[in-house]
């Protein structure tokens, strides 16, 4: 599988958008697109087990995302949630990372903020919840640490990402990891993520491996 690709990246960022578009294109309410995106992380996980891709980063919700209607919030809280415990059956080494003292983060998750295996732990997945940009950096802020600001901010157990996904069409980061997605490669799909379709994690693979990787030098 991997003779397929010249070069492949250590990590992966994924922002998995288009759930509550795709909802409505089906004639569904925007809160059942959630659970129908599901499915489509097993999948890209999976491909990223068998391409020996040791890194992945799923953006679950925002805390941004928390000022939507409450029935849409309960909605994606439930979804990463059961994402999660479907994950605690499979091999991997997730960490979930988002702001805990809200009452937004999900009780369920509490005990992954410390990094589990699982089976082998064959992968690192993260997964960003109840996750904020502000709440990351101010964290290493105030920690009163003078080296490297990696270290010192909430989400430093998450490695530096080499290539972005985004699904859904929006051509931006939201707030995605802004110290690890420094020097990232960012590409579009355009299709929703409920839409999922390996082909289209091959064409972004195709299209990294002609990048430039300079790391600004």
């Amino acid at each position: 599988m991997t003779s397929k690709f010249k070069r492949l990246p250590k990590h992966i960022g994924v922002i998995p958008d288009g759930n509550r578009r795709w909802a409505q294109a089906q004639g569904l309410l925007k809160e059942q697109g959630y659970a129908h995106g599901i499915n489509p992380g097993f999948m890209l996980y999976e491909t990223c087990l068998e391409l020996g891709i040791p890194e992945l980063t799923f953006y679950g919700f925002t805390q941004d995302n928390t000022k939507r209607p409450s029935v849409q919030k309960q909605a994606f809280q439930k979804a990463c949630v059961d994402a999660v415990m479907t994950l605690a059956n499979r091999d991997a080494s997730l960490l979930v990372i988002g702001n805990t003292n809200s009452p937004q983060f999900p009780e369920e998750l509490l005990p992954f903020t410390t990094r589990k295996v699982f089976g082998q732990g064959l992968i690192k997945i993260n997964f960003l919840v109840n996750y904020g940009w502000k709440w990351d950096l101010t964290h290493g802020f105030n920690s009163g640490s003078s080296g490297d600001i990696h270290n010192s901010i909430a989400s430093s157990d998450i490695s530096r990402i080499d290539l972005i996904i985004r699904w859904g069409g929006r051509r931006r980061l939201s707030g995605f990891l802004p110290v690890q997605s420094i020097y990232a490669d960012f590409y579009v799909v355009d299709h929703f993520w409920p839409d999922f379709e390996q082909k289209h994690f091959y064409e972004a693979l195709k299209w990294y491996e002609e990048q430039d990787i300079t790391l600004g030098g």
